[in-house]
């Protein structure tokens, strides 16, 4: 069963700055349906045990779908008000704070990461000079930094999740070489997004938790927005997760320590206040309550300019942005950002032409995703809302 929440009741709870839909005119558009339906029975087919999926229009939540569990020991269904980890999806967070600082003077895009990263100097680069890598390179995945943080295994019980201290990071840098020519191409990487993280760190005198609460979170009413483990009084809306291991969904438990990488993907949100993330994103630029001033139109508008070419399926190209991935299809265009961390995952994805915006979050993957058939097929669930968002929502 779909559960089509009443959401008045959540926004109230979780801050003001997003509207509840009032029917008709502000009825979710006829491409909608296809879009949800084909999230939730695809997650269900996959064995997915919960998920949600909203539909926000400027600053108005039109739709919110939740289906499945949230716990099942003891059993909580999907509700507007459950909370999920939104790994990836952090990552934007993060380049919106350089942006800020880059707006304030404080850095330069074109800075060379160890001026604030001195410890990088470490690294083995056979392509010439450390100090040729820069902020900007971080921001869109082309210094030439490995994907994972761990550089092997790590999937130990006694390991941790994550490494937990900045020293950790550190000893690993004089065995980290760099990969390609910095700039040249596009490759995915979860460590350059911590260095950012210390860079905002280095900067603002504030942990990177901090001063995202106080520059993002704070000023868009994300009440209910958090980093890592969760407080005492939101544990009952916390999203559990599930790893499905020979075909049977095995719970992750409902917290985890995301440590040193907490700027990579250490993000915990409720969807209404994910739902204000995407209002303040597509914008109009007023400065407003419902739009207030923490990144300007121009520098969001910088962020979603294709730097380097990512993929190409089904007539869709993709690039990467700064700190934001680009979607485009003849004159159409989506942007946002992915997230996959422990049995969760997620998606943005905002038409800035026409102000509508996709969440959405599962709870259930695969323990190995490269296995052949394994479900569910999270990168094909991903791909298939986007095309059907090009499909009957974007640009409509």
């Amino acid at each position: 069963m779909i559960r089509t929440a009443v959401i008045a009741a959540a926004l109230a709870l979780a801050g003001t700055g997003v509207t509840e839909a009032q029917a008709p005119s502000s009825a979710p558009p006829a491409g909608w349906a296809a879009v949800r339906d084909y999230f939730v029975q695809t997650s269900k087919a996959g064995g997915v045990v919960g998920g949600a999926i909203a539909l926000v229009h400027g600053d108005t939540l039109l739709a919110f779908d939740g289906f499945g569990d949230a716990d099942r020991d003891p059993t909580r269904l999907v509700e507007a008000s459950t909370i999920w980890h939104w790994a990836s999806v952090t990552k934007t967070f993060t380049a919106i704070a350089i942006m800020q600082l880059r707006d304030r003077g404080r850095l330069s895009l074109d800075d060379p990461i160890v001026k604030y990263v001195p410890e990088l100097r470490a690294v083995h680069d056979s392509f010439g000079s450390i100090d040729a890598i820069t902020i900007r390179q971080l921001l869109s995945h082309s210094a030439g930094f490995r994907n994972p943080t761990w550089p092997w295994g790590g999937d130990q019980p006694w390991q941790p999740f994550e490494p937990t201290e900045w020293s950790q990071l550190v000893a690993m840098m004089p065995y980290t070489e760099i990969l390609y020519p910095p700039g040249s191409k596009y490759s995915y990487s979860n460590p350059g997004f911590i260095f950012l993280g210390r860079v905002i760190e280095k900067l603002s005198g504030d942990d990177y938790e901090v001063y995202v609460e106080k520059n993002i979170l704070r000023p868009l009413g994300m009440l209910r927005t958090y980093y890592d483990l969760t407080p005492y009084d939101l544990l009952k809306y916390r999203s559990n997760s599930w790893l499905v291991k020979d075909g049977k969904p095995v719970a992750q438990g409902l917290d985890f320590n995301t440590g040193i990488t907490t700027s990579n993907g250490g993000l915990n949100s409720p969807t209404p206040d994910m739902a204000k993330y995407l209002a303040f994103l597509s914008g109009d630029g007023s400065a407003s309550k419902l739009d207030p001033q923490v990144l300007s139109r121009t520098s969001l508008n910088e962020m979603w300019k294709p730097v380097l070419p990512v993929d190409s399926r089904n007539g869709i190209d993709e690039s990467v942005g700064l700190g934001f991935f680009i979607w485009q299809k003849g004159t159409q265009r989506v942007v946002g950002h992915t997230g996959s961390q422990r049995g969760f995952r997620t998606f943005i994805y905002l038409d800035p032409s026409t102000r509508l915006s996709v969440i959405g979050v599962i709870n259930t993957a695969p323990a190995d995703e490269e296995a052949p058939g394994a479900r569910p097929d999270v990168e094909a669930l991903q791909a298939g809302v986007r095309e059907r968002m090009f499909e009957g929502l974007v640009g409509k």
